[in-house]
């Protein structure tokens, strides 16, 4: 999966790379899951209900402006039916925060009772490049 940054990290990076302006990164990065499209403002329906959390991620270290997941991202066990998963983000908060990236999915997914979405270890990437 590739990645687009959100309007809120492109300002965040802008005026701390062009002003000087302070900005203190998540030290947790979380994965949500959408079943609508998802915007560079966060605009986008999060799954809701059914024993849904967003889930911690972490990376390996970046190189040539790219990183990738370096473990599994399980998500719970769907206790109801979560729709069709058609896009992930990347936000700084467990509930609520900021968006920091977002992608499409390469293949929508349908989430059912019982049914785990799962992402594995190197096959959710953010590139700069």
């Amino acid at each position: 999966m590739a990645s687009q940054m959100s309007t809120y990290l492109q300002d965040k990076v802008v005026n701390l790379s062009l002003r000087n302006t302070a900005y203190t990164p998540p030290t947790t990065v979380y994965v949500g899951l959408f079943t609508t499209t998802l915007t560079a403002g966060g605009s986008g329906t999060e799954v809701s209900g059914g024993s849904y959390a967003r889930t911690s991620v972490t990376f390996a270290a970046s190189s040539s402006g790219a990183t990738a997941s370096n473990a599994d991202v399980t998500f719970p066990t769907a206790t109801a039916s979560w729709g069709t998963v058609t896009y992930v983000g990347l936000y700084d908060a467990s509930t609520g925060g900021n968006l920091l990236y977002f992608t499409p999915l390469d293949v929508s997914k349908t989430i059912d009772s019982g049914d785990i979405f799962k992402i594995t270890s190197g096959n959710l990437t953010v590139s700069l490049a």
